[in-house]
């Protein structure tokens, strides 16, 4: 954890909608390494692309598709051992709960160069995704990220799998006691450096 102790911020004590992001990624927002994702939207998403449908989920881990050229440097050594930790075949391991503090749709490249600390994405990934399908924009989601007490080890059914970014669990987790991995002070000052690079987020 980032300095002093951090209250916790959950507000019901199960949840059961889940976001998947690449594992490297989750660690790294599990360390309070980075606070932000930039999102565009997977192949089978609706031709509006990427929507951030809640304002809080699950971190679903996933160990395909991350590749070292997609990662930002600083993160890219850590590829290896993250999925050296991956779970068996045909379980999903959950220890992160998400709540989203601010959504920007940003149709400006530039303007991401400012948040490059923020998330773990190399320059030439997120020029891809801006450029993606012809439609230079994308969803930049600043959430506070909070660590279960205890993993959450469930069945990976097969309607979770492909190119899709939301999943609605079988089952559902229980997320008391959830405690943020960034103290309060810290959050709110790496928030208010995203809004000066960004402006005013539209969620």
């Amino acid at each position: 954890m980032v300095g002093g102790p951090a209250r916790v911020i959950t507000s019901t004590t199960v949840e059961r909608t889940a976001l998947k992001e690449w594992a490297v990624l989750c660690d790294a927002m599990a360390r309070g390494d980075i606070i932000a994702m930039v999102r565009k939207g997977g192949i089978r998403e609706q031709r509006a692309g990427f929507a951030v449908r809640h304002d809080r989920f699950l971190l679903y881990p996933t160990f395909f598709h991350a590749r070292d050229a997609e990662l930002a440097p600083r993160f890219r050594a850590m590829l290896g051992s993250t999925h050296a930790t991956q779970p068996p075949s045909g379980i999903v391991r959950l220890t992160l709960l998400a709540d989203v503090a601010a959504v920007w749709q940003v149709k400006d490249l530039d303007a991401l160069r400012g948040i490059e600390g923020d998330h773990g994405l190399a320059w030439t990934a997120v020029e891809s995704r801006f450029h993606y399908r012809g439609v230079p924009e994308v969803q930049v989601v600043a959430v506070r990220v909070s660590r279960l007490p205890a993993a959450a080890e469930l069945p990976e059914v097969r309607r979770y799998a492909g190119c899709v970014s939301w999943v609605e669990l079988d089952s559902d987790v229980d997320v008391s006691g959830a405690c943020p991995v960034i103290d309060d002070a810290h959050f709110t000052q790496r928030l208010a450096r995203m809004r000066t690079a960004l402006g005013e987020a539209a969620a």
